[in-house]
């Protein structure tokens, strides 16, 4: 194997340095051994979802019924904590980004693409280390759930299912040791490297037109996810049951990752699709349109958190309204 890049080692000195624990609890966090490592069993990762879903749907209740009151939306401490938690997620996600592209760029350059996607390995231990890296940075991002219910934001079906479904993605994908999982991970990196940078500068009233582009972007990454895993699974299956059909050679992984992730992605971009033609589709009827943005910018406005799930929320409301008044004519 050879040697680590500057980012990876840099990287992996920062967080030793910033661990409070000792070398072994370190090892033990950032290794992946199943059935020994966090969250690397099935009923360790179903109970922290299910109790996720349980407390972001419990406290929306509790919040609407007034049985809880949680802070003004636009308090400063509120303001301050989401700002910290989007600049964190934004600078975590571009450095951890930089280091795959380190150890990922090499490979690409000794074999070219389809080793680099398909190849045993191209899976190696420092991929592997940072692959668990970002499937904890799943875990740190179910709180973008907890912010917009604490600050009383509509809560569509996208956002819950966006957070959870990826958190399982990545536990699949390590589990199912895809050697493809990097172009995934990069992208998706990339997206939100860019999408919580808007996040912190909306909140801070700094003008940034990145809105509909964040969008498109998660629509392409959806698009080229789709294109390399379905070329991969494909790969895979061609050349392990039907040698005789045209394939470019056999892909790492498990079959049940590689099926799970063609179902969620595809799902990812169905959903994101929807939302894009329901937002900015000139088929839209003009007033609803024209409200549904007026609401989703007031939103913006308020405290940058408005996500394509706020103005899913936005619109089912508007859709209903509309199916009611022609009810009555």
């Amino acid at each position: 194997m050879t040697e680590a890049g500057l980012i990876y080692s840099a990287l992996a000195s920062l967080l030793r340095t910033l661990w409070p624990g000792n070398q072994k609890s370190f090892d033990y966090l950032f290794t992946w051994d199943p059935p020994h490592s966090p969250l690397s069993t099935f009923p360790s990762i179903f109970l922290v979802l299910a109790s996720y879903l349980s407390i972001v749907l419990g406290l929306r209740a509790a919040i609407n019924k007034g049985a809880v009151q949680p802070p003004h939306p636009n308090s400063r401490h509120l303001k301050t904590i989401f700002v910290i938690h989007n600049v964190a997620l934004s600078v975590s996600s571009g450095l951890l980004l930089a280091a795959i592209m380190e150890e990922v760029v090499p490979i690409l350059r000794r074999g070219g693409f389809f080793p680099a996607i398909c190849a045993v390995s191209s899976y190696t231990p420092r991929l592997r280390a940072m692959y668990l890296i970002n499937y904890y940075m799943k875990f740190w991002e179910l709180l973008d759930t907890v912010f917009l219910v604490v600050k009383r934001k509509p809560l569509g079906f996208l956002h819950p299912y966006h957070h959870t479904a990826t958190a399982f993605l990545c536990f699949t994908q390590l589990h199912g040791h895809t050697s493809a999982q990097w172009f995934v991970i990069c992208l998706n990196l990339a997206v939100h490297t860019a999408m919580y940078g808007y996040y912190a500068l909306m909140s801070l009233k700094i003008p940034c037109p990145w809105k509909r582009l964040v969008t498109t972007a998660q629509i392409v990454q959806f698009i080229l996810d789709i294109g390399l895993i379905y070329f991969a699974t494909y790969n895979y299956f061609v050349s392990t049951y039907a040698p005789s059909l045209p394939h470019v050679g056999t892909c790492a992984g498990e079959e049940s990752a590689a099926v799970f992730g063609c179902i969620i992605i595809a799902s990812y971009l169905y959903l994101f699709v929807d939302f894009y033609q329901r937002t900015y589709s000139k088929k839209t009827p003009a007033k609803i349109q024209r409200a549904a943005i007026i609401a989703a910018e007031k939103t913006y406005r308020t405290d940058g958190l408005a996500t394509p799930t706020d103005q899913e929320a936005v619109y089912n409301d508007l859709d209903q309204k509309k199916a009611a008044a022609a009810s009555k004519r």
